[in-house]
Order: C-alpha cells, then sequence, then structure tokens
C-alpha cells in the first residue's frame, strides 16, 4: 500500500539516525525478502513483524523478538489466508490464544478507541503490549494525545510512537494518492476519505 521501496525506506531510516526499521505489510510477510536486502546493504538493522486487523478486535502490528516470535507469525499469516478467500484473510481473538510468544504487539486504536480492545491486548501480551501513538498534524492532534496518554495510564499500557509510514519522504503524496485511487479502482477526484490528508505518513 506504500509508495516507497524497501530500499527507498531504509536509506531514508539511516539518515534520520534510525537503529533499525521495522517493515510491515498487512498479514503478509511478502515484502520480507527485499526489506531484508535492503538493510545489508544499507548496514541497519531489520524488524520484522505483520499488520493485522482483527475480526472481533483491535487492529495491531506484531514485531519478532526472536525466532520463535517469527515463526508463531508465519503460522499466524498462513492461518488467516486459508481461513479466506485468496487475497484477503480472517483472525479473530481466538487465534492469538497463546499470546504469540517471542512477539512484541502495539495496539493501533481507531478514531474511537474501544478500552475493551485495550484490555485485552494487556491481558493477551502482558508486558510485551504498547499502546502506538500516531500524530499526522490534524486538526486534534493534541487532544488525541491527551486521550491515548489517558487510555495508557488507565490500562497500564505505555505509549510508543508510530508512524504508519507509507512513503519515505513527503513528496511521494502525490504517487500514493494515485497507488491508493488505482488499488480501490476509482478516479483521484473520487477517492475522498481513501487516500492520506497530507504527507505526514513519510518516515520523520
Amino acid at each position: 500500500r506504500g509508495a516507497s521501496n524497501a530500499g527507498e525506506l531504509f536509506e531514508r531510516a539511516k539518515t534520520c539516525g534510525y537503529s533499525a526499521l521495522a517493515i510491515t505489510d498487512e498479514c503478509s510477510l511478502a515484502g520480507i525478502v527485499r526489506a531484508y536486502q535492503a538493510s545489508k546493504e544499507i548496514d541497519l538493522k531489520l524488524i520484522v513483524g505483520a499488520e493485522f486487523q482483527l475480526d472481533d478486535g483491535p487492529k495491531l502490528v506484531l514485531l519478532c523478538e526472536n525466532r520463535q516470535g517469527y515463526t508463531e507469525l508465519c503460522k499466524l499469516i498462513t492461518r488467516g489466508r486459508r481461513a479466506s478467500e485468496k487475497g484477503t484473510y480472517r483472525l479473530t481473538r481466538a487465534d492469538m490464544a497463546d499470546g504469540m510468544p517471542g512477539t512484541l504487539a502495539l495496539w493501533i486504536p481507531s478514531s474511537q478507541p474501544d478500552i475493551a480492545h485495550g484490555r485485552w491486548m494487556r491481558e493477551t501480551f502482558g508486558e510485551r503490549a504498547w499502546l502506538a501513538v500516531e500524530l499526522h498534524h490534524g486538526p486534534d492532534d493534541v487532544a488525541r494525545l491527551h486521550e491515548l496518554q489517558a487510555l495508557g495510564r488507565a490500562l497500564e499500557l505505555p505509549l510508543v510512537a508510530s508512524g504508519d509510514v507509507h512513503m519515505h519522504v513527503r513528496r511521494r503524496l502525490a504517487l500514493q494518492h494515485t497507488l491508493t485511487a488505482i488499488r480501490h479502482r476509482v478516479p483521484i477526484a473520487e477517492a475522498g476519505a481513501l487516500i492520506f490528508r497530507n504527507g505526514e505518513r513519510h518516515l520523520r
């Protein structure tokens, strides 16, 4: 869904002073080989992971801590893909009932966070769970941050900055809009809420 390739992302991350970069396709590890190659060329650590939207639960990102985590992630992706039609996936909270050992979990709350999702994250992943904070220079960034800070305190979930990165630099926004419109088979002029309001989903 992004407008930059792995090499561009790793190069930008190195310039920004990052010590590692996570590549997280949605219920897929399709980009990991190219990401691994880019990480070696740029000499920057790759963190393997994937993003998921559970049918009966939250949107979250799982990051591999070790080989066990990678194995568990591969099993989960296979299970999700086999449970649905080609090109889609289906996963529920029950599929992660074992806590996905060897992984770290980032909860990506919706615009109206469901506290029950946060409780489930805490109960399922324990101290391996974080609440991801994504701020993209919207009209309510300050209020959003205060809301998530309060939520984190209530649930005893530490906060972590997350970018929802789709491009390595801001100027790729036009290409990002074009690719999104093509994916949804609509003209850019009619893409509306499907496209990003600004270019803040670049690697900052």
